[in-house]
């Protein structure tokens, strides 16, 4: 069974070095576990969407909450799915710093990244839109 898990955190050490670390442990682990998703990063703040099978969503979920690099971690949205929307990416990310901020703006009040403040329906809407508008970089 397919189930995608929306979630936020705040990000312990926001220098780009710590960033990268956790991407890139994210694109080594997640083919084997058979999880693919999305990282969004902005101001401190991860918005990240993963998907895979059940338990190993869950078992990676445990792990980011225990994991010293994130504090603040917040379950947004939780559902079971019939496919994959980010099957194209072991962990795609999004550098908000270098996005038009009106989308932001689109679904919060400020043109920050806030999912701690907006519904998990709102934060996977502006997922969606920067898939949509190629903000998402890709890399297996």
């Amino acid at each position: 069974m397919l189930v995608r898990l929306l979630y936020a955190s705040r990000a312990v050490d926001t220098s780009a070095e710590a960033i990268e670390a956790i991407l890139t442990q994210s694109r080594q682990h997640n083919p084997g576990s058979g999880i693919t998703g999305v990282l969004c990063y902005g101001g401190g703040v991860f918005l990240q969407a993963i998907e895979g099978g059940r338990s190993a969503v869950s078992e990676l979920y445990a792990h980011i909450q225990r994991d010293a690099r994130h504090k603040d971690v917040e379950l947004l949205h939780y559902e079971e799915i019939a496919e994959r929307r980010f099957g194209g990416w072991t962990m795609g990310q999004v550098n908000l710093n270098k996005i038009n901020h009106s989308i932001l703006l689109k679904y919060s009040e400020k043109p920050e990244l806030d999912p701690y403040s907006v519904s998990g329906k709102v934060s996977f809407a502006l997922l969606e839109e920067l898939m949509a508008t190629a903000s998402i970089i890709g890399r297996a």
